[in-house]
């Protein structure tokens, strides 16, 4: 018996072997995997990476593309044999309403599978992607956790619909609305619950024309295209559906990955760069790739390349993942031409690369199981000289107004956020006026939650928007179910430069982190008696906080409050008192940081190596973490002063942007601390403007070497872009002491009224001239008389006046300059 058992394990190890499944890999429950895609040569060349990827990954069970063609499409299409393939009936235009979404045809491609399918018949889980995904390792349901009626989920951080009236309007059970998708895992008894209701929802959100909005629905084009993803979240949601929400297996190339974490999924799905080199799927949208013998996508750098281009580890690993997504798309390229009968391709160093054993390597399965888990963060964290431990969940949170000039600040923030590596989700506490959000266009800067205003107290009338920070945080923790362990806060003016993390930086429950602010000297003396049961705890610091969420909740209200009390006590702005050279009680918000603070006695680990002013000398050896502009700086003749672009539009102006800084090679080298000081100066400037490069690319400006267009001139922004949230005249800060027009028409000369009068005057004189030479001239004529004659001509000038437009620029105005970048 214990021969046959053998010989049967034997046979069953060599069927295994035969068919190419590891043995290793086998799974105790039947995993199936679909994506969907339609006849085009655009997800013809998406599908060929997929396949590669899905076979190198050993991804256990059998995968199914679900086609979505129309006859007309299927006559010439030429892609049929690119992978196991169910024919879907297109849904791109719908059959009843005549409304064009091809989106769409994921749930009723994935309805039309379970219904006539037989592989649906003989499954237990299954793994929903999307075409345009690199896999790197094998996705196990159960590996991840998933369970019956817990699907796991990629976090989805931008469907805020599910937070707000869309979900209330769209499903019975809004609270179970969870923000996911891009990776799908889940048993085949839920989806037969989901699909129908996931196409359902999906047709019903996408009718739902009135609610497309981007402060509604989060999509940033406000055309209903994210409708499908809503599709699921309400189906979900209907069907009881609760997702274990993984943000650690998918990754967007160009992003960081997170300290620790090895991504076993890439979502090229936004365009990404290393170095010079940069790919986007867009720009191959009509590509035939697949049909063209020995072409392949640019080639990227080399690996040795990017070791001497990148010498932080994290960020290496970042742009290891970028080449290895498009490598690994060529070399799935390069089998397929192959299979297509394209005849061998002429050697070259890079077709040398992907065949060698270093890709090889490279590219191995990422498996899941948790030995190799450890083993790989073992590895990780020893190249990084991190300590070996789970680490607490992270949410930054920055805090902005309905104004152009924070716009700017959140495009190069968020961008910064996203080249940084900082672990976890980011929201912009966005504070606005109703009438504000009327005229608002920057809803799709950043993940947002909006916050009424405060800064006209609703009970003072007292004008100070510095409130709305302190403010913004009380309403995020009451109306927001917040998971993460640890809060990161910083201001709008900021640019990361890598992670701030609790665990680098030692903060603790009643034991936050925060940087130096040594001229908050009111914590030295009376004001922090007379504000604080313990001044003797109140520490002088702000900026950037990274503080445990239980701290947070027993702290905010506090910090809103003593914010007001020190607001009020206008007897003691005193700069001898307050440290405020301007004496206008506009560090308020500061010290009503500090004294909240001291009342529960939490004192802070105060770090030196978190964050710089560009313009200050960098201690040697100090990896800064954060750049933070509120002040003015230079690097030679070239300066940059944030509250001289108070007004300007340089979001909404296509390629606006600020002047660049001096090439660092025209720097001086004789001094080193003056070199360090302007190269970060230089980084800081460059970070700017690359973001709201980005940025205009991302909205589709015209080629600015293609197009000669006026409306590009950001000096005209300036003086004539739109004024939401300023000062009131009535308050004794103006923060924008920039000159300005009152308007456009009172900044030019203005024509008097009397033209046409004056014009008249002289047509009629020329008549009077002419009848009267006639008289002469026949007067002459009879009588032989000669006269002469003359008139006198008069004259009569247009007066007139003429307007500077500028507003006087008081001392107060330029003490309200000084103290807005004195934050």
């Amino acid at each position: 018996m214990a021969n046959f058992l053998a010989f049967l394990m034997l046979v069953s190890f060599w069927v295994s072997f035969i068919s190419g499944q590891n043995p290793g890999l086998e799974a105790p429950y039947r995993i199936h995997t679909l994506f969907s895609v339609e006849c085009q040569n655009y997800f013809d060349w998406q599908t060929v990476g997929f396949m590669h990827s899905f076979k190198k990954a050993q991804q256990p069970g059998p995968v199914t593309r679900l086609l979505s063609c129309t006859e007309e499409e299927k006559k010439n299409y030429k892609g049929m044999d690119l992978a196991p393939t169910l024919e879907v009936p297109s849904m791109s235009r719908h059959p009843k309403t005549g409304d064009w979404y091809p989106a769409i045809n994921k749930p009723a491609g994935i309805v039309h599978w379970l219904k006539h399918s037989k592989d649906a018949q003989s499954t237990d889980w299954v793994v929903i992607l999307d075409a345009d995904m690199i896999l790197r390792g094998p996705i196990i349901p159960w590996e991840l956790g998933a369970e019956k009626g817990h699907p796991v989920a990629a976090y989805y951080g931008y469907l805020i619909g599910c937070d707000n009236i869309l979900a209330k309007m769209h499903t019975k059970h809004p609270e179970l609305c969870d923000k996911v998708g891009g990776l799908l895992a889940m048993h085949i008894d839920d989806l037969r619950v989901l699909a129908p209701l996931w196409l359902s929802k999906t047709e019903e959100v996408r009718e739902d024309r009135a609610h497309w909005g981007t402060n509604i629905t989060g999509d940033i084009y406000g055309t209903g295209w994210i409708s499908e993803m809503y599709g699921y979240s309400f189906g979900a949601a209907e069907a009881g559906l609760r997702h274990k929400i993984n943000d650690n297996l998918m990754i967007y190339p160009g992003y960081t990955p997170q300290l620790g974490v090895e991504p076993i999924l890439l979502h090229y799905g936004l365009p990404f760069s290393v170095g010079n080199w940069s790919f986007s799927k867009l720009e191959h949208h009509e590509d035939g790739i697949v049909y063209e013998c020995g072409r392949l996508f640019p080639e990227p750098p080399y690996p040795r390349e990017i070791k001497l281009m990148e010498p932080d580890p994290n960020k290496r690993r970042a742009l290891f993942l970028n080449i290895e997504c498009i490598n690994t798309m060529n070399e799935g390229l390069l089998l397929q031409h192959a299979r297509n009968g394209c005849p061998k391709p002429k050697w070259s160093k890079y077709l040398s690369f992907l065949k060698s054993k270093t890709f090889a390597k490279l590219t191995q399965p990422k498996l899941l199981t948790p030995p190799r888990m450890q083993t790989e963060v073992a590895k990780e964290v020893k190249e990084i000289d991190e300590p070996i431990k789970p680490y607490p969940k992270i949410h930054t949170l920055f805090s902005t107004e309905c104004t152009t000039y924070f716009d700017w600040q959140t495009v190069a923030l968020m961008h910064s956020f996203h080249l940084s590596g900082q672990p976890g989700n980011i929201t912009r506490l966005l504070s606005c006026t109703d009438e504000d959000l009327k005229q608002y266009k920057g809803h799709d800067l950043a993940p947002t939650h909006y916050v009424p205003s405060m800064s006209r107290h609703p009970l003072t009338g007292d004008w100070y928007p510095a409130i709305n920070k302190p403010a913004a945080v009380v309403h995020w923790l009451n109306h927001v179910n917040v998971d993460a362990e640890y809060i990161v806060i910083l201001d709008a003016d900021m640019i990361l430069r890598g992670p701030i993390t609790p665990w680098e930086f030692k903060a603790a429950r009643g034991r936050p982190v925060s940087t130096p602010y040594e001229y908050l000297i009111g914590c030295d003396n009376e004001l922090a008696k007379l504000h604080t049961r313990h001044p003797e705890a109140c520490d002088k610091v702000g900026g950037v906080i990274i503080m445990h969420i239980d701290d947070l909740r027993e702290f905010a209200l506090l910090w809103l409050l003593k914010t007001e009390e020190v607001r009020a006590d206008k007897a003691h702005y005193a700069t001898n008192i307050t440290g405020d050279i301007y004496e206008s009680g506009w560090i308020s918000e500061m010290y009503g940081y500090s004294f909240g603070a001291a009342e529960l006695k939490l004192r802070h680990l105060i770090s030196n190596e978190i964050l710089i002013y560009p313009g200050y000398v960098p201690e040697p050896d100090v990896k800064y973490r954060v750049f933070h502009y509120g002040l003015e700086f230079k690097v030679g003749n070239w300066s940059f002063d944030k509250a001289k672009w108070r007004e300007a539009d340089m979001v909404n102006k296509c390629w606006a942007t600020f002047p660049d800084p001096p090439d660092p090679s025209t720097l001086e080298q004789t001094d080193e601390n003056e070199l360090q000081r302007d190269l970060l100066s230089i980084e800081c400037a460059r970070t700017l403007n690359e973001a709201l490069r980005l940025h205009h690319k991302r909205r589709n400006c015209p080629d600015p070497t293609a197009l000669s267009n006026p409306a590009l001139d950001t000096t005209k922004d300036i003086a004539n872009s739109r004024k939401v949230g300023r000062f009131s005249k009535t308050d004794d800060i103006e923060s924008n002491p920039v000159p300005r027009n009152h308007s456009q028409e009172s900044s030019k000369p203005k024509v008097r009224d009397g033209l046409f009068s004056t014009l008249r005057f002289w047509i009629i004189l020329l008549w009077v001239f002419s009848g009267l030479g006639f008289i002469l001239v026949m007067l002459a004529m009879c009588s032989g008389y000669t006269s002469k004659g003359s008139s006198k001509g008069k004259s009569n000038k247009s007066r007139r006046r003429s307007y500077t437009g500028f507003l006087k620029t008081s001392a107060r105005d330029r003490q309200g300059h000084k103290s807005d970048a004195s934050l």
